[in-house]
């Protein structure tokens, strides 16, 4: 039986020569994927580049155009509904923020695509699936942690992991190559409906960076503000409607990227930890991860007893440091999100926000079952009248087991 069941440099697709037929790439269109696709066309494989929808749309011409040059079958998928029911309305009520920073992202993007990927190559009899993470990327363990975890039977991983070329190297031999479409290193990006993430170029030093207002989408500042309040209801922690109409998630999220964005709501900029230890800078753009994270977090605190709610906090970075670290498919985030579960069954009512610039103010918390007073000075009468009452029942009738103890 054969031990090597990892690939992480471009020489070992050697080794795969003759031991599989049929390889399928998580294919973006990238420089990256574009590159590896160069690479295996010179291979003896059958290979099936898979594109993945999460949000932020495809070029469907671009990706068939790259494909066909290089040989490789072309299959999209749209991973949108998989991504928003076993992802994100998770991360939601789990309040998933990185150290409490900013919305997590590939955490929750990673898995799905390793999911989606290992149902295609099991349906299409591969014998790997590579993808293109190196190893200042954290999608390296995520994609790899979750390959594992899912127990495909062949060959994982990325080439780029122990094989290192420039962005300039790989554009000058696709370009070789006859496919003339690539631009020098830039700011990358990695997107899809619940965030927008940029990195390297001129992010690349934490201790002087700025982000050009060309990277922004949803916050650009050219958006024209709509709705100035917006409304989120919940049913048992699922956000079902969106300003009183009932709004599937997916496209509540789209809205309120919209909605939010105009507003510039939602721009973060942090540092996260690679494998290592090295931290990275990231600057994000989130509007409805703003909003729908904030409405989840003031109904639970009207609807959770406090002592839960501070439990749930500390479960709650459970839960994310398990998805950051490559380990969703494990038994740990599985408890995390059961104990998380459990308590989204008490969170049902609506929370409303006023929008200004940059801020959602806080305007209303109606929740179907709180825990909160809505007249405070005749609760302070009612529960005065009921403990004078008590105190003066107990002095006029002794209770049992004192007159006994003082006879």
């Amino acid at each position: 039986m054969e031990h090597f069941k990892e690939v992480r440099s471009l020489e070992d697709l050697e080794y795969l020569t003759g031991r599989c037929e049929h390889v399928l790439t998580l294919f973006s269109g990238g420089v990256d994927s574009s590159y590896l696709l160069y690479k295996l066309a010179s291979c003896a494989f059958k290979v099936t580049a898979l594109a993945i929808d999460l949000g932020d749309g495809t070029n469907l011409e671009d990706l068939q155009q790259i494909a066909q040059h290089f040989g490789a079958d072309l299959r999209v998928v749209d991973g949108r509904r998989a991504f928003v029911d076993d992802a994100v309305l998770p991360a939601i009520q789990a309040c998933a923020q990185y150290m409490g920073i900013y919305p997590i992202s590939s955490s929750l993007s990673r898995p799905i695509i390793a999911k989606l990927a290992v149902d295609m190559a099991e349906r299409l009899g591969c014998d790997a699936i590579l993808h293109t993470a190196n190893q200042s990327q954290n999608s390296l363990r995520r994609l790899n942690g979750a390959l594992r975890q899912l127990r495909f039977s062949g060959y994982t991983g990325s080439p780029y992991e122990y094989s290192a070329f420039s962005r300039e190297e790989k554009i000058a031999a696709l370009s070789a190559a006859g496919l003339c479409r690539f631009q020098a290193r830039g700011i990358s990006g990695d997107a899809n409906l619940w965030v927008r993430e940029y990195e390297s170029g001129c992010l690349d030093n934490p201790e002087n960076f700025v982000a050009p207002e060309s990277i922004y989408k949803w916050t650009a500042a050219n958006q024209v503000a709509v709705h100035h309040e917006v409304q989120i209801s919940m049913l048992q922690g699922r956000p079902v409607a969106l300003n009183g109409l009932a709004t599937p998630l997916i496209d509540m999220i789209e809205q309120l990227n919209l909605i939010a964005g105009s507003f510039g709501i939602g721009r973060y900029s942090g540092l996260e930890h690679l494998q290592g230890g090295e931290k990275v800078l990231e600057v994000r753009e989130a509007p409805a991860a703003t909003i729908l994270l904030a409405a989840y977090r003031h109904l639970e605190t009207a609807t959770l007893d406090a002592e839960l709610v501070r439990e749930k906090l500390s479960i709650e970075q459970l839960w994310v440091r398990e998805a950051i670290e490559g380990r969703w498919f494990g038994n740990l985030r599985s408890a995390a999100t059961s104990f998380i579960s459990e308590t989204a069954k008490h969170v049902s009512g609506t929370v409303s926000f006023r929008l200004r610039a940059g801020a959602a103010d806080l305007a209303s918390i109606r929740a179907e079952h709180p825990l909160y007073l809505t007249d405070r000075d005749q609760w302070e009468k009612d529960v005065a009248r009921q403990r004078g009452s008590r105190g003066l029942f107990d002095l006029q009738v002794p209770a049992p087991s004192i007159c006994a103890a003082t006879a």
